[in-house]
């Protein structure tokens, strides 16, 4: 087990690595600079081709791409992700205040997923073909396919617009004011977990059915075990790998989902950061967030092989 976790931690450096080197090229490939748009936002003064030139000299952008990259990173193990270049804000304390709001919404969609999604599954394998399976199957279906912006701007005209019912944008912190974050987060967690708890369902309503077919689950009902016991202690187990693996992938949806589901509801999170530094071209913004993010899903999914030996002990690490 010990190897195991170290190549994976060696693997995952080389990932981190790699995305980092490749978001770091293509972000200085958009359209835009940075040091346009910084000195277009003082129109109070006006800068000579020269001053323009020392501005970008001051912000380390006219040397080499792989000069710049490897100052970066060698800071950035040092827990240093510089200033931002439009706004000049300590990059590594704006991050510290948003990623704990998308990790609040994000972690409680995943909880809500992991809890809902395996136990319609269960209910409709169990009741297969009956009105129940069918109507999971209806939902699942519209809860993958539907995109995430649309059911986030139809939620926000339904429940925020037209029933009031729900504020429509914004994020308080919950230990600031828990009621108002409870109802804040209500339907941007419900737009994240959507996907999630549908794609669980499928998963886990296959699986079941699958090992409710399987020689030990026959035999446990032929022994004249209840169906309680028979679902309880045989099959949910024994129907958890393929969900467990797609946690995973979920994880990494949920993360992505952030940069959605944050703009359409204006929730100061690492999404929303994200988008705004693309569109001002903020170049070490851009880069900072997609490093924690790409840290979040690459030790997310280290957990979740970890877990496999867990559920099946036939797993050996080797």
């Amino acid at each position: 087990m010990l190897s195991y976790i170290v190549r994976r931690l060696l693997h995952a450096i080389v990932i981190i690595v790699l995305v980092s080197f490749s978001v770091f090229i293509l972000v200085r490939a958009l359209p835009g600079d940075p040091i346009d748009m910084l000195v277009t936002q003082n129109v109070m003064v006006t800068l000579t081709p020269e001053q323009v030139e020392q501005v970008r000299h001051e912000k380390g952008l006219d040397r080499p791409v792989l000069v710049q990259y490897a100052d970066w990173l060698s800071k950035v193990v040092q827990g240093d992700f510089g200033l931002s270049i439009i706004h000049s804000y300590d990059i590594g304390k704006e991050l510290a205040s948003r990623v704990t709001v998308s990790l609040l919404l994000g972690l409680t969609a995943f909880v809500i997923s992991l809890l809902v999604g395996p136990l319609l599954g269960v209910i409709s394998a169990i009741r297969r073909g009956k009105f129940i399976d069918n109507l999971v199957a209806v939902l699942a279906n519209i809860g993958i396919t539907a995109p995430q912006f649309w059911v986030g701007i139809l939620f926000i005209f339904l429940f925020g617009l037209k029933l009031k019912w729900l504020p429509s944008y914004g994020y308080t912190l919950p230990w600031d004011n828990f009621g108002m974050s409870v109802r804040q987060s209500i339907m941007p967690v419900v737009v994240i977990a959507l996907g999630p708890i549908a794609s669980t369902a499928r998963q886990m309503r296959s699986s079941v059915l699958e090992t409710l077919g399987e020689d030990y689950i026959r035999t446990a009902w032929a022994k004249g075990l209840n169906e309680k016991k028979v679902i309880l202690r045989h099959v949910i187990k024994n129907s958890l790998m393929p969900v467990i693996t797609l946690q995973g992938t979920m994880l990494r949806l949920i993360v992505g989902s952030a940069v959605v589901v944050e703009t359409v509801f204006v929730i100061p999170g690492m999404g929303k950061l994200m988008v705004d530094s693309m569109l001002a071209n903020d170049y070490p913004v851009v880069q900072a967030v997609t490093l924690v993010m790409t840290l979040i899903v690459v030790f997310s999914s280290l957990i979740v092989d970890l877990l496999y030996g867990w559920i099946d002990p036939r797993i050996q690490y080797e």
